[in-house]
């Protein structure tokens, strides 16, 4: 069985008190994280995830609720003397992207040897690639200029597949993506209000027969679509959210 836990589920500004973006997969054979947000540390740990077991962290875009936990999670691995090797996977620029914001947030940390073995790995979208256990298919999605290229992820493991729009507005690649997904995680950040470069719930609503995954569930909602989360026929995200995929 493979199970996803929800570490943190918010949008950028923590709207409902969520934490950052950050998604936990695991399987008899797996261990990764989706998206590694400023506050992901914490809330593993807080979780009482086993860090050192992650083989894998798929990164979709570098906006901090996404992508700044990173620093904290690979220091924490050094002084923790892990020994496990750990792949960091995420769009073209990935290895100049996680240089710069580790020299930001803690300076020289960007050239420091790892006690563990540390590989980066850049995915060029809709070719599959088999990394940690699983197969990962990237495609691109529209969440602006800044802090992309922007990736949502098709990842197939043990005979299952976990669709993750990331950040976006409605675009067609969506479809594909997430076409008869076992579990599809889909943005929802507004309710019926369309705002560029993100996706609200009335959208997503309309296309779902074109993608008919067998499990929904919304995720980086804002104040407006939390307000009416309650009020819809999917399941709506929450901190700490354990969902099975038998």
């Amino acid at each position: 069985m493979v199970q996803v836990r929800f570490i943190g589920c918010g949008d950028a500004f923590g709207s409902g008190g969520r934490l950052n973006t950050c998604f936990h997969v695991t399987g008899a054979r797996i261990n990764l994280l989706i998206d590694c947000g400023a506050s992901s540390l914490p809330a593993l740990k807080r979780l009482g995830i086993a860090l050192d077991d992650i083989d894998l962290i798929l990164v979709t875009h570098f906006h901090g609720d996404h992508f700044a936990g990173l620093p904290f999670l690979i220091l924490d691995a050094q002084f923790s003397r892990r020994q496990r090797p750990l792949v960091v996977a995420g769009p073209p620029g990935l290895t100049a992207r996680l240089a710069q914001v580790m020299e930001a947030l803690f300076e020289n940390s960007s050239t420091t040897r790892q006690r563990f073995a540390l590989s980066v790995v850049e995915l060029d979208p809709q070719q599959a690639y088999d990394v940690a256990g699983v197969t990962v298919t990237p495609y691109e999605v529209v969440h602006g200029s800044s802090g992309g290229p922007f990736h949502g992820y098709r990842i197939e493991a043990e005979g299952k597949v976990i669709a993750y729009t990331a950040d976006t507005e409605w675009t067609k690649t969506l479809v594909p993506l997430g076409r008869g997904a076992d579990l599809f995680i889909a943005e929802a950040y507004t309710f019926d209000t369309e705002v560029k470069n993100h996706l609200s719930y009335a959208t997503l609503a309309a296309q779902l027969p074109r993608i008919a995954p067998r499990q929904l569930v919304l995720t980086h909602m804002g104040e407006a679509m939390l307000a009416h989360a309650d009020g819809v026929p999917h399941r709506a995200a929450h901190d700490g959210l354990l969902i099975d995929i038998p």
